[in-house]
């Protein structure tokens, strides 16, 4: 087992031992109170340089990657593919070696292809962030739910936790199901047999077609958005029909634990996936506690890649310069 997170990229979770998952939240964590304090502004990341490339549209992922990088005192540029020549058609690999050719320090991709983002960490020099690639991964996602369960029960092991939803089209899902699964939490995923991953019980899961059934006794109750950008065809007869059955409103959720705690990677589709009344509950809801742990870990993962490559190119990084 490494000790601690020691590699230049972050490409997804499936690769993370315990350790190094370990390391990455507990730096997250520390960077909690820094985000919470009057002075925000840290000197880490000065005079390094972060590209912001995203290929689909995003609100948190990117909004809150790019504050990381600026409370850490990087330059930051975010490239809108709609206005680059990646609209007149060039390709992945071509605008990695036009970006690459300008020496950035990062390179925080998010891309409709699975695996695109793993290509384009084989073509630069720089250290690469994976925000979310097809149906593959999003590792720091699930980073940040995995710091927001920790904080509010003390530990991801022995912890029960059902994944609900569209499992199929969901990066978020897959990377929390790796997680989640190295940490030691027990992980359901409760969906309709038309929105699963097939052969999921070879990730070391078990799969629920029956919401009551599939959170039944949980700590955590996360739920996915339905994703019909993703979809070609008739994965759910209506989503009126959805909520009526996988839906989450207070008589499933009393299913769960008392004290279960309920989650959301966002954007939420009200009505759909979760009813309002859940959603804005104080008391079992964290998913505004989720944006703010996205901040803290994209602080701790820009860091660690930074430091890393650094370190493998044989410079000088914090109190070694």
């Amino acid at each position: 087992m490494t000790s601690g997170f020691i590699q230049r990229h972050l490409l997804g979770t499936r690769t993370l031992s315990a350790a190094e998952i370990l390391d990455l939240l507990d730096r997250a964590d520390r960077y909690v109170a820094v985000n919470r304090s009057p002075e925000k502004k840290l000197s880490v990341l000065a005079g390094r340089t972060v590209i912001n490339l995203f290929y689909e549209n995003s609100t948190r992922t990117r909004t809150s990657f790019e504050l990381a990088a600026k409370r850490l005192s990087a330059d930051v540029v975010n490239m809108q593919t709609g206005a680059s020549s990646v609209a007149k058609g060039e390709t992945l690999i071509d605008t990695a070696a036009t970006l690459n050719a300008m020496h950035p320090d990062v390179l925080v991709v998010r891309h409709h292809d699975s695996g695109a983002v793993s290509l384009l960490s084989q073509k630069v020099n720089c250290a690469v962030v994976n925000a979310g690639d097809g149906w593959h991964e999003h590792p720091t996602q699930a980073l940040l739910d995995a710091l927001t369960i920790r904080r509010r029960k003390g530990k991801l092991a022995g912890l029960k936790v059902a994944i609900c939803g569209d499992v199929l089209h969901s990066r978020v899902a897959r990377s929390n199901i790796h997680l989640l699964t190295t940490m030691g939490a027990e992980v359901r995923l409760v969906a309709p047999r038309t929105l699963c991953i097939p052969g999921a019980e070879s990730m070391g899961v078990s799969v629920f077609h029956d919401m009551a059934a599939g959170i039944s006794g949980c700590d955590i109750v996360m739920m996915l958005r339905i994703q019909n950008e993703r979809m070609s065809g008739g994965y759910i007869p209506s989503t009126r029909e959805y909520f009526r059955h996988f839906g989450l409103d207070r008589e499933r959720l009393a299913a769960a634990k008392p004290d279960a705690l309920v989650m959301h990677p966002g954007p939420m589709n009200r009505g759909v996936e979760i009813d309002s009344d859940i959603a804005d509950d104080v008391d079992r809801s964290v998913i505004r506690e989720q944006v703010e742990m996205g901040v803290a870990v994209r602080m701790a993962v820009l860091e660690s890649v930074t430091r890393n490559l650094a370190r493998e190119n044989g410079e000088p990084w914090g109190d070694e310069k």
